[in-house]
């Protein structure tokens, strides 16, 4: 017979004791600032609460960290580049163009959002997607910047429309 709850050298207080401060220095070391690893080692921890895998069934932690940790940093580096790249197109604008504080960061947030729904899309499936929706462009216009036919792009459009249905059930 099992016992229903985690023996106290598989539950979660003893993995963060045991590897919070070496997972923080590994973060630390790759992001170069604190903070950031603070909150990333945090994030790592909360996953490893949320997930479905038991703790039990870990047999390398460190292993099991890095791996979570190493997504949530590459989503890090992700969102930045996607911040700064909104920054950017910000400076562009004139300044009585800019939007307010509040609408920076409701556009910003809508950008995570979408960017996070399209995740795991082919490049040039995000692409001609992108384009579609955000530049108005067609069918012909996308196939031509792709350099592949306009059959192409339409197979490209019901994958990323599927993607988006499967994503919001």
């Amino acid at each position: 017979m099992t016992d229903a709850a985690p023996s106290q050298e598989h539950s979660l207080p003893a993995l963060y004791r045991d590897h919070r401060g070496w997972l923080e220095t590994w973060l630390r070391r790759r992001l170069g600032n604190a903070w950031d690893a603070a909150d990333l080692s945090q994030d790592t921890f909360l996953r490893v609460l949320t997930s479905a895998q038991p703790l039990a069934d870990i047999r390398e932690p460190r292993a099991y960290l890095l791996t979570v940790g190493k997504r949530l940093l590459s989503n890090f580096h992700q969102r930045r580049s996607l911040e700064q790249a909104y920054l950017d197109a910000l400076a562009q604008l004139p300044e009585q163009s800019l939007p307010s504080p509040e609408q920076r960061w409701i556009l910003l947030e809508t950008l995570h959002a979408l960017d996070e729904l399209l995740d795991g899309l082919k490049p040039p499936v995000r692409r001609a997607f992108l384009w579609s929706q955000l530049e108005g462009l067609g069918y012909s216009e996308i196939a031509v910047r792709l350099a592949v036919s306009e059959r192409t792009v339409k197979r490209y459009m019901a994958q990323a429309y599927e993607h988006c249905l499967l994503a919001e059930l």
